[in-house]
């Protein structure tokens, strides 16, 4: 889940930012009309830079797409740190886990971002470990409360949650969102495994 970076201006005399700039336009691009929206004209017209800045930085389309998903993954990190800071204690109130979700999924470039990620994983190998990232996190992050069964049937519902709220311009409820993580933690484990 990324969460928003507004695109940096970039400096004359500052390479660095230039590549930023690139790299987060060609995001927003992928964000508003998926990765085939991306060309090298659009991503420099986005960014502000002239049309060879950006085959000077990136000698293909691939490369500069790559990067910007890499881009909107990073981003995942950072909201699952958040994530993992407001859980607990999750076992007695999955009710703010799902209002944290919600938060996410209210807003529809974050939302975007997400699915357009899980798309290019099913169909770029290359790309499926970025695209997980979201869903194995979270599974981390949930294991210790829930232990792994749940962790991973939570993490998945969320995916369709998510994919839900792109198809409907909005999420599902909070309360009915914690009424499902809530029978999702009850999952068992199997006999004579550690539960975490």
């Amino acid at each position: 889940m990324a969460p928003e970076h507004p695109t940096p201006t970039p400096g004359r005399r500052d390479p660095e930012g230039r590549r930023r700039a690139i790299i987060a336009a060609a995001a927003e691009l992928i964000v508003e009309g998926g990765a085939a929206s991306i060309t090298h004209r659009a991503v420099a017209a986005r960014a502000g830079v002239s049309l060879g800045s950006t085959t000077q930085y990136f000698s293909s389309l691939d490369e500069l797409r790559d990067a910007a998903l890499h881009s909107l993954a990073e981003g995942v990190d950072l909201e699952l740190a958040q994530v993992a800071a407001a859980i607990e204690p999750l076992d007695s109130a999955p009710e703010r886990f799902a209002a944290l979700m919600h938060e996410f999924l209210v807003n529809q470039r974050q939302v975007r971002a997400e699915i357009e990620l899980m798309g290019l994983g099913v169909t770029d190998a290359r790309l499926r470990a970025v695209a997980r990232r979201w869903t194995d996190r979270l599974t981390e992050i949930l294991t210790p409360h829930v232990g792994r069964p749940a962790a991973e049937a939570i993490a998945v519902h969320l995916d369709g949650v998510t994919v839900h709220a792109g198809l409907h311009d909005e999420p599902i409820p909070v309360a009915d969102m914690a009424r499902a993580i809530r029978a999702l933690m009850t999952i068992p484990h199997p006999e004579g495994s550690d539960p975490r």
